[in-house]
């Protein structure tokens, strides 16, 4: 059998981090908190493969939290499909609240905090058990810092 790419550097070291941890257990539905950008891109993909092989059987819907920047996101959309894994967007006006409105000096903490409640309220109303965020060390080091 063909190794997979990036077997080593990628999909062993998730998949003994979601064994080890429990992170996923049969049944779950998994809620994939997706941006755009490449690190929940990928984690979003490594997810939907590791269902094909993971003898714990899982569901995955992908979920963007529009901010409101008038921003097209058509390419999540159509990933989403290549990849087959349901996807929603959830409109918010957090862009203007936080810009217009309040007019934030430093809006990230902000920003943060209103994204992640959107985004846990469209997870629960999907019946979503788990939710799945694409945070590296540097993003904890940052929210650390920001909080």
């Amino acid at each position: 059998m063909a190794k997979r790419p990036y077997h080593d550097s990628l999909w062993k070291p998730a998949g003994q981090a979601i064994s080890n941890h429990r992170m996923i257990e049969d049944g779950d539905h998994l809620a994939v908190g997706v941006s755009g950008g490449k690190d929940s891109l990928t984690l979003l993909y490594v997810l939907s493969e590791m269902r094909k092989f993971s003898p714990v059987k899982f569901h995955l819907h992908a979920i963007t939290v529009d901010m409101g920047f008038n921003v097209s996101l058509e390419p999540i959309r159509d990933y989403c499909r290549e990849i087959c894994v349901n996807w929603s967007q959830v409109h918010t006006k957090i862009a203007p609240i936080v810009f217009d409105y309040r007019k934030e000096p430093n809006p990230c903490s902000l920003c943060s905090k209103m994204r992640n409640g959107a985004l846990h309220i469209a997870a629960k109303q999907m019946g979503c058990s788990k939710i799945a965020l694409a945070h590296s060390l540097d993003d904890a080091i940052e929210t650390f810092f920001l909080s």
